[in-house]
């Protein structure tokens, strides 16, 4: 399942990168954005706490986590290169009580 995210930079391909993986309290989604020309890909990670997403169904979760992107993107986008160039691991947004993000 992919969604495509209508950017100022231009459209973007959200996908899973990925199986989601069901951790004891949360589901890690490892997501891949991708520029529909090619010319950019970034992956990251969500962790989505099951006390606010009971549902570990992976395209609902996906469909959530989109719209957040899309209104995010600039912030998610530069922070998620950061995260890759200057520490070389992926970017992991939180989704949990304090930080609720899309849920």
């Amino acid at each position: 399942m992919t969604f495509e995210l209508k950017t100022a930079r231009g459209p973007y391909r959200l996908a899973l990168a990925k199986e989601p993986e069901k951790l004891p309290h949360a589901t890690l989604l490892t997501l891949s954005l991708e520029r529909l020309d090619g010319i950019e890909k970034v992956t990251l990670q969500c962790r989505i706490a099951s006390a606010i997403a009971p549902s570990s169904d992976s395209s609902e979760l996906l469909a959530k986590v989109a719209r957040w992107i899309e209104r995010e993107f600039e912030m998610t986008r530069e922070n998620a290169l950061k995260s890759i160039r200057s520490e070389r691991t992926l970017m992991v947004l939180v989704f949990d009580a304090e930080s609720r993000g899309p849920f």
